[in-house]
C-alpha cells in the first residue's frame, strides 16, 4: 500500500515527458493536430490545427510544408515567434486558406492592432519563402531580452521593438507573398532585407499604431509588386529604400496596385504612400492613389536612383485638403501620363462599392467594400503594359513550383471589372 504514491508519481512523470516530447516536432513526419514548442520540419497536414505554445524554429538545412486550410493558433500568453532558419512554404488555396491567427476570445475592438503574438521571421540562412493564400493577424508583440529573435541576433536584435508580420533576410533568397491578407498588425506588415521577391494579389487594412508600412523594403531587393490593395496603413503603403550594405541596389517594380486613405493617421514627413529613400531604383506605374496622403515622396536628403521611371498613374482626392497635397512639387513625384487634377472629387475612379467620403483617419476596413472598377470608370484603359518585370520568366524553388510575377494590366489599380 506504501507504493501507490511512487506509481502515482512514475505515472505523472511519464505523462509529462511523453507531453514534452509530443511538444517538440522536430522530425521529417506529417503532423496532424498538434501543440508546437522548439524545432519544427516536416508537414503540417491539410485542415489541421497546430497550437504554438512558444517560440518554434525551422532549423537551418530543413523544411515545413504548411498544406491548405491549416490554423496555425498562437499562444496569447506565450506570444510566440516563428524562426525560420531553413524553408517555409504555406500553400493555402481560396477555398481553404492558411491561418495564423489567435483564439477568437481575443479578438476584441480593443485588440484590432494585434500585438498578440510575434511574427515570421526568416533569417539569413532562409533560403525560401512562400506564403500563398495565408491569413496573417494580430501579431507584432514586443521583444525582450528573452525573446528568441533577439538572442539569435535577427530582425532588429534588441529588446523593445514591435515585431513585424513578415521579415525576410537573404538578399540570396526568394520570397513569394501573393494571394494573402495581412490584417490586425501592431506595426510593420512586412520588413524585407534582400532577396527576389514578389508580391503580387494580397490585402493590406488595420495595421499600424505609431508607425508601420504594408510594404517595407530595404537593401538587396529585387522586387515585382502587383495588384495588391493597402487601405488605411499608419503610414505608408511602400516604403522602398536602398538602406543597408547588401548587393544587389534595391529595384522595385511596383504596377496596378490600389492605396486608400494610406498615411494619414501618421502626420509626419514620411506618411503617405510609396515613400523613395537611399538611393532606391523604383519603376511606379498603373497605380491607383484613392484619398491618400501624398502620392510618391522622396527624401531630399537621401534621394532615389536617377534611373527611377514613374508613369501612367492615376489620384483621387474627395476634398481640396487631399487633392493639395498630392500636387507635383519639390519632393512630391509627379510621372509621365499621370491622370492628377487640382479639383477636388475629380478623377472618380468609380469604385463598385467604396463610399469615397470615408474619413482617411479609419483604420477599420469593411470586408462588403468592393474595389473593382465599374464598367464606365475612367481608369480603364488608361494603364500600359510595355514594361519589363524582374520576375516575368518566374522564380523556381525547391520544391518545384514556379511563381511568375503577373503581367500589368491597362486599367489603373489592383483590380479591373467583375468578371
Amino acid at each position: 500500500m506504501k507504493t501507490k504514491p511512487f506509481f502515482k508519481l512514475l505515472a505523472l512523470v511519464l505523462l509529462a515527458l511523453t507531453g514534452c516530447k509530443k511538444a517538440n516536432i522536430d522530425v521529417d513526419t506529417t503532423t496532424v493536430d498538434g501543440s508546437a514548442i522548439g524545432e519544427v520540419s516536416g508537414v503540417w497536414a491539410k485542415g489541421s490545427t497546430q497550437v504554438i505554445k512558444g517560440d518554434i524554429v525551422i532549423p537551418e538545412g530543413k523544411t515545413l510544408t504548411i498544406e491548405e486550410g491549416v490554423t496555425v493558433l498562437m499562444d496569447t500568453v506565450a506570444k510566440p515567434e516563428i524562426i525560420i532558419k531553413g524553408n517555409l512554404y504555406a500553400l493555402g488555396t481560396t477555398e481553404n486558406p492558411i491561418k495564423f491567427t489567435v483564439n477568437e476570445f481575443y479578438k476584441t475592438p480593443s485588440k484590432k492592432f494585434g500585438k498578440l503574438w510575434g511574427g515570421i521571421l526568416a533569417g539569413p540562412t532562409c533560403e525560401e519563402l512562400v506564403l500563398d493564400h495565408v491569413i496573417l493577424e494580430y501579431g507584432g508583440s514586443t521583444t525582450s531580452d528573452a525573446s528568441t529573435s533577439v538572442k539569435m541576433g535577427l530582425y532588429k536584435a534588441k529588446a523593445g521593438e514591435n515585431l513585424p508580420a513578415l521579415w525576410f533576410a537573404n538578399a540570396n533568397g526568394k520570397l513569394v507573398v501573393q494571394n494573402s491578407i495581412f490584417r490586425n498588425l501592431q506595426e510593420d506588415c512586412t520588413y524585407i532585407e534582400g532577396g527576389k521577391i514578389i508580391f503580387a494579389n494580397n490585402v493590406f487594412y488595420t495595421t499600424g499604431v505609431t508607425g508601420g508600412e504594408a510594404m517595407n523594403f530595404k537593401s538587396g531587393c529585387l522586387a515585382d509588386i502587383a495588384y495588391n490593395l493597402v487601405y488605411s496603413t499608419n503610414t505608408n503603403a511602400l516604403k522602398l529604400s536602398n538602406t543597408g550594405d547588401k548587393t544587389p541596389q534595391t529595384y522595385i517594380i511596383a504596377y496596378n496596385n490600389t492605396m486608400v486613405n494610406t498615411g494619414w493617421r501618421r502626420p509626419t514627413a514620411k506618411g503617405g504612400s510609396v515613400w523613395l529613400e537611399s538611393t532606391v531604383r523604383a519603376d511606379l506605374y498603373n497605380n491607383l492613389f484613392a484619398n491618400t496622403r501624398f502620392g510618391v515622396k522622396r527624401d531630399p536628403k537621401k534621394p532615389e536612383d536617377s534611373r527611377s521611371a514613374y508613369s501612367n498613374n492615376w489620384y483621387y482626392g474627395f476634398d481640396q485638403t487631399t487633392v493639395n497635397q498630392f500636387q507635383p512639387t519639390g519632393d512630391i513625384v509627379g510621372g509621365k501620363n499621370d491622370v492628377i487634377s487640382n479639383v477636388a472629387g475629380a478623377n472618380d475612379p468609380k469604385f463598385v462599392n467604396y463610399p469615397l467620403n470615408t474619413a482617411v483617419t479609419n483604420p477599420d476596413f469593411n470586408t462588403a467594400w468592393d474595389f473593382h472598377l465599374q464598367g464606365n470608370s475612367p481608369a480603364l484603359g488608361k494603364g500600359i503594359t510595355n514594361f519589363t518585370r524582374h520576375h516575368q520568366a518566374g522564380i523556381i524553388m525547391k520544391n518545384g513550383i514556379t511563381y511568375i510575377s503577373p503581367s500589368p494590366s491597362t486599367f489603373v489599380g489592383a483590380y479591373g471589372t467583375k468578371i
